[in-house]
């Protein structure tokens, strides 16, 4: 069913570029960029550089070598093309990486991707972009490919892939250091001493729902047990740092290009934008634990008002988040004048009509909660709070209310949801595909005079 399935996605996607390439033959939004710097890398003109390009020039140089292995064509369909490969290399990615979390054995068979790696797969800001040339899908794929390598403990590979996916965009490098952390604090778990060696040691890691603050001091507290045992596999990942690190003083900064409209500011309610997008298009796996909807509600309840001191907290919490809304939302210039994103109707019909953004609080709260008794459920404490850890600081120096920086944190937030069962897969999958089809249908049919085409 899985490789029928996979089939299936490859050929609607394959049909649909098709389709793309008839209806929008020219380049649009960002591609008017993107393009013609592919095109000259393609003409071996490695020196020209548009400078209003921020990110570095890994899409094109894998355009570059697409075209020389298979003789491909550097023109528009072709280099969207290109990008389209990646999203159909990422079920197959994908599955290594749920694998793990489901504690299951991949595939014997490369191109036998499970259901589940599919259905992510088709998340709509991945599969959107997979049809433009953009950075977004590629990048996604080596950061996935990265985190996988490291789990399996080929951490020079993960290196090579983490470099590479830096390639495409140099946020990624927080990826890297993710991947190498993910790895070692699994390695920590299931590390067992040698017979008649000594005790090794251990790293205070309890069950994510039973634990408490004092857990967490307690796991600071034992790290310097732990800390030289996970030394020697950093030395790749290092590398890779040593390396960004070259490039940021190379550079003069992190932004290539144009930083006048990408200039890094504290903007900390792009968490809480992000965790309400994430609970969004998440939904129908919050609630498909134990309990359903009604237990993941009541288990909320509790947590946000189950006693004094918990009231207590959510009081505080609440106040101090209201007060980073009103001191930290940045109303960014393309937020406020590109009206062909749908993110400019959002900030336009709720964001910037008080005082709905201060009313949005506590439902930032609620999702919180969902994730984390979600994820929480088959993970311990340091498992659930790494990710959101190497989320901060890709999100909170972003100034721009932009769904393609949420791509990577939400797939790699969804995956750590590892017991979905069959009924909420389809749901998503639905879900997934019902945002899929109206948004192509309006991006490809529905163009607006004086608009253009309107687009995540």
């Amino acid at each position: 069913m899985a490789v029928a399935a996979y089939a299936g996605f490859v050929g609607i996607c394959i049909s649909l570029l098709k389709e793309f390439n008839s209806v929008v033959p020219d380049p649009y939004m960002d591609e008017p960029f993107h393009i013609p710097q592919a095109q000259a890398y393609c003409r071996g003109e490695f020196d020209v550089w548009d400078p209003k390009i921020t990110t570095p020039p890994g899409l094109y140089l894998m355009s570059f070598v697409l075209k020389q292995a298979f003789m491909l064509k550097c023109n528009v369909p072709m280099l969207r093309l290109t990008t389209l490969l990646p999203l159909l290399a990422l079920p197959l990615v994908l599955t290594r990486l749920l694998c793990f979390y489901q504690r299951e054995r991949p595939p014997s068979q490369i191109l036998a991707p499970n259901l589940d790696a599919i259905v992510v797969s088709a998340f709509p800001i991945a599969w959107f972009f997979g049809f433009l040339y953009y950075t977004e899908v590629p990048s996604l794929l080596f950061v996935v490919g990265t985190v996988v390598a490291a789990m399996q403990n080929d951490h020079w590979l993960a290196g090579l892939l983490g470099l590479i996916s830096c390639t495409f965009r140099q946020t990624n490098v927080i990826w890297v250091l993710y991947a190498y952390a993910l790895s070692q604090l699994l390695y920590l778990q299931f590390r067992r001493p040698l017979p008649g060696a000594k005790p090794v040691g251990r790293l205070h890691d309890p069950p994510a729902l039973t634990a408490s603050l004092g857990d967490l001091v307690l796991a600071v507290q034992s790290l310097p047990s732990v800390i030289l045992d996970i030394l020697p596999p950093f030395a790749p990942y290092a590398l890779v740092v040593g390396l960004f690190g070259a490039f940021v003083v190379w550079n003069g900064g992190i932004v290539l290009g144009d930083k006048s409209n990408h200039i890094p500011v504290l903007h900390v309610p792009q968490l809480y934008y992000f965790i309400a997008f994430s609970t969004a298009f998440g939904w129908p796996v919050l609630i498909s634990g134990e309990g359903g909807v009604v237990g993941l509600v009541g288990d909320i309840w509790q947590r946000m008002f189950g006693g004094k001191l918990r009231i207590l907290a959510t009081t505080l919490i609440t106040l101090i988040m209201g007060a980073t809304v009103h001191l930290y939302t940045i109303h960014h210039p393309f937020l406020l004048s590109d009206n062909r994103h749908y993110t400019f109707y959002v900030w336009h019909r709720v964001y910037m009509r008080n005082p709905a953004p201060y009313l949005l609080v506590p439902i930032y709260i609620a999702c919180g909660w969902a994730w984390f008794l979600r994820v929480g459920v088959k993970q311990t404490m340091l498992q659930t709070i790494l990710l959101p850890v190497f989320i901060l600081p890709t999100l909170l120096p972003t100034p721009l209310l932009e769904p393609r920086y949420f791509l990577i944190p939400y797939i790699l937030s969804r995956a750590q949801v590892s017991d979905v069962p069959a009924w909420s897969l389809a749901i998503e999958g639905s879900w997934y595909a019902a945002i899929n089809a109206a948004t192509m249908w309006v991006f490809l049919y529905m163009p607006r005079e004086g608009v253009g085409r309107f687009m995540w």
